[in-house]
């Protein structure tokens, strides 16, 4: 298992973020993280309309916004929510987007 470069929970800045979860792709992505706790990228990525470079670029942005954890194993991508460090950080937030994006869905 290969864990790929995160920013350290500390280090999570609030205005990245809100800047990775202010797109549509990116915060369906995160619903479907909160959902299943733990997805390949490519189930992830599924019926998304994007392309694959598209999607690989969504999941860096969150990935290094600090919003998810991607570790490798193979040649499997695994992304999961970094639930508690956002809320060790900025507590509240990441329940409350997901209750918007769900009321908005």
């Amino acid at each position: 298992m290969r864990l790929l470069p995160h920013p350290a929970t500390e280090d999570i800045q609030l205005t990245e973020v809100l800047r990775a979860l202010s797109d549509p792709v990116r915060l369906e992505i995160v619903t479907r993280l909160a959902v299943h706790k733990e997805m390949t990228c490519s189930d992830a990525g599924d019926e998304l309309g994007v392309h694959k470079s598209t999607a690989s670029h969504h999941y860096r942005t969150l990935r290094e916004a600090g919003v998810v954890l991607t570790r490798q194993e193979g040649r499997l991508k695994i992304m999961s929510l970094r639930r508690d460090d956002l809320d060790a950080r900025f507590p509240g937030l990441l329940d409350s987007v997901l209750s918007a994006a769900h009321v908005n869905a």
